[in-house]
């Protein structure tokens, strides 16, 4: 016999209740049960402190030479983090130090090839766009066209995944570790069954600059995957002038091998660093997306909630809800803040809405190309056109999600975002329900 819900019986939902069960796989869950019935050895199995992190990344990638020291107040900080804040499963620990030694490494190994080829220092980066606004805003759709302009060049994530070598211009399309990055990308959507509807992804789609600046540990990429609430209120208060100093290094890095003739970027990360931003790339051009924060805030809590399950078996959405509430209206402030401060800077930035983005995207890329005069031609549209046919709404499946399964009141939301709202004139859409 079929039972009432909690809900018909007059039992009040919990947040929890309204989100579906995490996912665990069985290697996983005996991994976690292991690391519980051995009380505490994990720790020491999967070690999260400076010294062994750098000491194992340093014989991976047979140098010593990390770069400048710029990198470990965010390095530490996480490091506290994760341990006081994240409520790490045993595998949540594996992921946390595996993920911490590869961005060591990629670290490691671009400044020792740059010692190498010292002439990589001199490579010019020439008027790049950079795409920024909150998350789930559009940012992804408007990346995707302007990558398919050939004179464009987009840090795709094979490369970002395995930065060195440089890619070399005729290896480009069949390079081996375009299937290597594949590979992973498969055991990610084994791990978080859902993610791929939230935010696609896939080897040879462009990669964020969240993942560009995680190896100088100044980056929102690590409160995606756990819950580092410390880190994340200390790095929005942080000079990211190290950060971006390693960013163009990456980018001279990559085009080094494989140049186009501007690159194409994208992160939420910037919004809060606009100032950053632009002492790195004085010529950029900037493109701020805009969408109703109601319908923003639950759907990016509904991606690290599907993120953060896969490392740990106590996330609380309402905490995460009040997180993400606090986080993008912080960020936003600051580059509210920045672009006041800097109305010269506004010949060089266009605001588009998410809406005029998703209805009209062939016609919203013309608009850019005209605001800053870049050649338009049938080439980039046909090829434009294409892709929008490659990738069609939800082509993953939809993305549900809510305020009520985190916690939050349209109300709060909007107090939280008035300033913002405001400014911009933020078309209003109704929350989800």
């Amino acid at each position: 016999m079929v039972q009432p819900s909690s809900e018909s019986r007059g039992i009040p939902l919990s947040a929890a209740d309204l989100l579906p069960p995490p996912f665990r796989p069985l290697p996983i869950r005996l991994l976690n049960a292991a690391g519980r019935a051995a009380g505490g050895l994990d720790r020491y199995a999967f070690r999260l402190d400076e010294a062994s992190l750098l000491e194992a990344a340093m014989r991976a990638a047979g140098t010593r030479d990390v770069g400048p020291d710029t990198f470990l107040p965010g390095f530490r900080t996480l490091l506290r983090s994760l341990e006081e804040d994240a409520r790490l499963s045993t595998f949540g620990r594996f992921f946390a130090r595996r993920q911490l030694l590869e961005l060591l490494t990629h670290r490691l190994r671009i400044y020792e090839y740059r010692r190498r080829h010292p002439e990589v220092s001199q490579e010019r980066i020439r008027r790049p766009i950079f795409i920024l606004g909150l998350p789930r805003t559009g940012t992804t759709l408007l990346l995707g066209l302007l990558a398919e302009d050939r004179a464009h060049r987009a840090a795709l994530s094979w490369e970002v995944d395995e930065p060195c070598p440089p890619p070399r211009t005729p290896y480009y399309e069949t390079d081996p570790r375009i299937e290597a990055t594949r590979a992973r990308f498969e055991q990610l959507q084994q791990l978080a069954p859902g993610f791929q509807a939230i935010h696609p992804i896939g080897e040879r789609m462009p990669q964020e600059c969240i993942v560009l600046t995680a190896p100088e540990f100044m980056s929102i990429r690590f409160e995606m995957c756990f819950d580092v609430a410390s880190y994340q209120r200390w790095l929005p208060e942080q000079d990211m002038t190290g950060a971006y100093d390693f960013h163009k290094a990456f980018l001279q890095h990559l085009q080094s091998g494989h140049a186009g003739e501007r690159w194409v970027l994208k992160s939420p990360g910037h919004l809060g660093a606009i100032d950053a931003l632009f002492e790195a790339y004085p010529d950029a051009i900037v493109i701020q997306t805009h969408r109703d924060p109601v319908r923003v805030v639950p759907s990016v809590a509904s991606l690290e909630y599907t993120m953060r399950q896969v490392s740990s078996d106590a996330v609380d959405p309402e905490r995460l809800g009040r997180q993400q509430l606090w986080m993008w209206s912080r960020v936003l402030e600051q580059g509210l803040e920045s672009r006041r401060e800097h109305p010269e800077r506004e010949a060089q930035i266009l605001d588009l809405s998410m809406g005029e983005i998703v209805r009209d995207p062939l016609g919203t890329a013309e608009r850019i190309y005209r605001r800053f005069d870049l050649p338009w031609n049938e080439d980039t549209r046909s090829r434009m056109q294409a892709y929008l046919a490659r990738h069609p709404k939800d082509e993953f499946g939809p993305h549900r999600y809510s305020l009520d399964a985190f916690g939050l009141a349209e109300e709060e939301v909007d107090q939280h975002f008035k300033q913002y709202r405001d400014y911009f004139d933020i078309e209003r859409e109704p929350p989800p329900r």
